[in-house]
C-alpha cells in the first residue's frame, strides 16, 4: 500500500505542478533567490570585504528570514487552497477504503514532492543569480569579476533548511486539518465560502466611509516621517485595507441592485457577476494582497531612494582624490607631514574659503528655493584659487572680467541662480554678475567649497575678507587606500581641537557608498521581489482555479450567440478590474509615501535623475513590469483554457 501511495503522490504532484504552474514557477524563483543571497553570505568576496561589510551577512539573513515568513504564508495559503479544491477527490479516497491518516499522508507527500521539484531547478537558477549579484557587488567596490560556476555547500544547506521549514510547517498544518475532517466535510469543503463580514447595507456604508478616512489619515501619518506617527499610520493603513475590501466586496451587488439599468449595459452583468462572486469569497485575501503590494512599493521605493542618496552624496564629496579643510590653518601642516612620503600626489592646491560682507545670495536662495543655510555670509574664493581648482579638474579656464564676479554652483541651484542679477559689494567696490558655472567641486555643507554655491571674486578683494576655513585639495597617483585614510584620521584624533576638521577621499567615499548600497539596498530589493511574487501568485492561483466554471459559462454564452471576440473582451475587462483593485490603494499610498520620503532629504541631494518623482516613477515601472508578467501568464492560460474554439 505504501508503494501505491508513493506512486499516487508522485502522479498528483506532477499534476499539481502543471495545474498550478504559476505557483510552481514562483517557488522555483524563490528557491533561486534564497540560494543566491545565501551564497553572498558565504562567498569569499564578502569574507574579504568583511571589514567594510560587517553588517551585510546580518542584513541578508534578516531579509531572508522575512522572505521565509512570507513564503511560508504563501505555501500555507496555497496548500489550504489546494485542499479545498481537491476535497472531493480526497473524500473519494476515503469512500474507497483509505484511512484518514493515509489520505493526509498522501496530501502531505505530494505537496512535499512539489516543493522538492521546485527546489532542484531553483538551486540551478540560484547559482546563476548568485553570479549576477556577485558581479554587481564586486563592481560596486571596483574589484575584478571572474565567472566561476561552483556550488556553495553552506548556501545549499541553509537554503534546504529554509525550504524544509517553509514546507514542513505549512504541510503539517494541512495534515492535522485533514486528520480531523470526516468524509462529509471533505465532500462539501469546496462549497464553503468566506462568510460576508458585513451583512447590512447601513453598516457596510459606514465601514466603507470609515476605511477611506483611515486610509487618508494613515497615509498622512506615514508622511510625517516620525516613528510614533509612522507606527500609528501603519495601523490605520492596515485597517483601511481590510475595511475597504470587505465592505467593497459585499457592496457591489447592493450598488447594482439600486441601478438595474447599469447592470444590463454591455457586458456589465457578466463581468461584475464573476467579479463579485470572486470577491465575496476572498475579501480578506484581497486586503492581505493589497497590504503586501503596499509593503512592496515602500520597500522597493525606499531602496531606490537610499541608492540615489548614497550615490549623490558620494558624487558631492568625491570631487578630488583628497580633500582636507580646517578652521585652523596650522592643522594643515600636520596633515601634510603625514601625506609626504605616504601618499604620492600628482598635483595639489592650498587655498582659503572666505566669507563675504553679506549673505545676499543665501537670502535670495532661501526665498527662491528650499536652500539650507550653512554659513552666516556668502562663501567666497579668489579667482586665482578657482582657476587652480578648474585646472586640477581638467576643466577649461574661465576668464573673470574686471569689475565682475561669477558663481560656481551645484546643478540643482543653476536655474534659480540664472535669474540672479544683483551686484555684489566688496571692499567699497560694486561687482557685476558674470554668469554661473557648474560642476562637482565639493560644495556640500560646512567645511567645503561653500554649500551649494561659491562666489568667485578678484584676488585683491578676496584677500581682504575673513577666512572661514583653509582647504587642501589634491590629485593622487593612486586612489587613497583605507590604511592611508585611517592614518590621516589618526592625525585628526590626536587633538580634540581638530575633531571638526573635514577629511574626504574619493576612493573612501565611493567605498562607503558601496557599503551602504550593499547592506541596505540589496536586502530591500530582495524583500520587494519576494513580496511581489507572493502577492501576484495568490491572485493568479485564485483566478486560474476558476477555469472549469469559466469554461462552462463561456460554452453556454457561445450557445446563446456571444462570439469569441466579445468573450475575450469580457474576460480581459474582468482581468483588468480584478488585478487593478488590490494594486490601486497600494499605488496611492506608495506614491504619497515615496514623494514625502524624497522631500525629507536635504536640498540638492535628490535632483536630476535622482528626483523623487523620477524615483517614484521607476518604482512603479519596475513593480508593474513584474506584476504584468503574472497577469499575462494568467490571462494567456485562462483564455486558452476557457474560451471555446472559433
Amino acid at each position: 500500500m505504501s508503494v501505491t501511495l508513493s506512486k499516487l503522490s508522485l502522479r498528483n504532484a506532477k499534476r499539481q505542478a502543471r495545474d498550478y504552474l504559476v505557483y510552481f514557477v514562483t517557488m522555483v524563483l524563490a528557491a533561486g533567490l534564497l540560494y543566491a543571497f545565501n551564497g553572498l553570505v558565504f562567498s569569499p568576496e564578502v569574507e574579504e570585504l568583511s571589514a567594510r561589510l560587517s553588517n551585510l551577512p546580518g542584513m541578508i539573513l534578516a531579509a531572508s528570514v522575512a522572505a521565509v515568513l512570507i513564503l511560508g504564508w504563501l505555501v500555507s495559503y496555497t496548500t489550504g487552497f489546494m485542499l479545498s479544491r481537491r476535497s472531493r477527490e480526497l473524500g473519494t479516497y476515503l469512500l474507497i477504503g483509505l484511512e484518514t491518516r493515509q489520505v493526509a499522508r498522501l496530501f502531505f507527500l505530494e505537496n512535499l514532492a512539489v516543493g522538492g521539484m521546485a527546489l532542484v531547478p531553483g538551486i540551478l537558477l540560484g547559482n546563476l543569480l548568485f553570479q549576477v549579484l556577485r558581479a554587481i557587488l564586486l563592481a560596486l567596490f571596483g574589484m575584478p569579476y571572474r565567472f566561476s560556476l561552483a556550488f556553495s555547500l553552506k548556501a545549499l544547506g541553509l537554503t534546504l533548511v529554509y525550504f524544509a521549514a517553509i514546507y514542513l510547517f505549512a504541510l503539517q498544518k494541512s495534515r492535522r486539518r485533514l486528520g480531523r475532517m470526516k468524509i462529509y466535510d471533505l465532500l462539501y469543503f469546496d462549497k464553503q465560502n468566506e462568510e460576508a463580514v458585513l451583512q447590512t447595507g447601513h453598516r457596510r456604508r459606514w465601514i466603507f466611509s470609515a476605511s477611506l478616512a483611515l486610509g487618508i489619515i494613515g497615509t498622512g501619518l506615514l508622511m510625517m516621517g516620525k516613528m510614533p506617527f509612522g507606527l500609528l499610520g501603519a495601523v490605520c493603513i492596515i485597517l483601511f485595507l481590510f475595511g475597504f475590501f470587505t465592505s467593497f466586496a459585499s457592496g457591489v451587488p447592493a450598488w447594482f441592485a439600486k441601478r438595474p439599468a447599469r447592470k444590463y449595459q454591455g457586458q456589465s452583468l457578466l463581468i461584475f457577476r464573476n467579479l463579485t462572486a470572486k470577491l465575496a469569497t476572498m475579501g480578506v485575501v484581497m486586503a492581505i494582497v493589497s497590504l503586501l503590494f503596499t509593503a512592496t512599493l515602500i520597500s522597493e521605493g525606499t531602496g531606490m531612494t537610499f541608492s540615489a542618496i548614497f550615490h549623490n552624496r558620494m558624487e558631492k564629496d568625491a570631487a578630488f582624490d583628497l580633500f582636507i579643510s580646517t578652521e585652523d590653518e596650522t592643522h594643515l601642516d600636520r596633515y601634510l607631514e603625514e601625506i609626504q612620503g605616504n601618499i604620492p600626489v600628482v598635483t595639489a592646491h592650498r587655498y582659503a574659503v572666505r566669507l563675504g560682507e553679506s549673505d545676499q545670495v543665501i537670502r535670495y536662495l532661501g526665498e527662491a528655493t528650499d536652500y539650507y543655510r550653512c554659513y552666516d555670509a556668502d562663501a567666497v574664493i579668489a579667482s586665482s584659487d578657482y582657476a587652480a581648482l578648474r585646472s586640477m579638474k581638467g576643466w577649461p579656464p574661465v576668464a573673470l572680467p574686471q569689475g565682475h564676479y561669477l558663481i560656481h554652483c551645484e546643478d540643482y541651484l543653476a536655474d534659480p541662480l540664472e535669474g540672479y542679477q544683483e551686484s555684489l559689494s566688496l571692499g567699497g567696490q560694486s561687482l557685476a554678475p558674470a554668469g554661473i558655472q557648474q560642476g562637482r567641486l565639493n560644495q556640500n555643507l560646512r567645511g567645503a567649497n561653500g554649500h551649494g554655491f561659491l562666489l568667485v571674486v578678484p584676488d585683491d578683494l578676496a584677500l581682504a575678507l575673513p577666512v572661514s576655513h583653509t582647504v587642501y585639495a589634491a590629485v593622487t597617483e593612486e586612489p587613497v587606500s583605507q590604511a592611508q585614510f585611517r592614518a590621516l584620521c589618526l592625525v585628526r584624533e590626536e587633538s580634540s581641537a581638530m575633531i571638526h576638521d573635514t577629511l574626504k577621499a574619493k576612493a573612501i567615499e565611493e567605498s562607503n557608498a558601496a557599503v551602504w548600497t550593499a547592506t541596505t539596498v540589496f536586502p530591500l530589493y530582495y524583500l520587494a521581489l519576494i513580496l511581489t511574487m507572493a502577492a501576484a501568485t495568490i491572485l493568479t492561483i485564485q483566478q486560474l482555479s476558476e477555469s472549469d466554471r469559466y469554461r462552462r459559462q463561456f460554452q453556454l454564452l457561445r450557445k446563446l450567440g456571444m462570439d469569441r471576440r466579445e468573450m475575450g473582451r469580457a474576460l480581459g475587462r474582468q482581468f483588468a478590474i480584478y488585478y487593478t483593485m488590490p494594486a490601486l490603494p497600494s499605488l496611492l499610498i506608495g506614491v504619497a509615501f515615496l514623494l514625502d520620503l524624497g522631500s525629507m532629504v536635504e536640498p540638492g541631494t535628490l535632483t536630476g535623475p535622482y528626483h523623487p518623482g523620477i524615483i517614484t516613477a521607476e518604482t512603479m515601472g519596475l513593480f508593474f513590469l513584474i506584476y504584468l508578467i503574472y497577469i499575462l501568464m494568467a490571462y494567456t492560460t485562462l483564455k486558452r483554457n476557457v474560451l471555446p474554439e472559433a
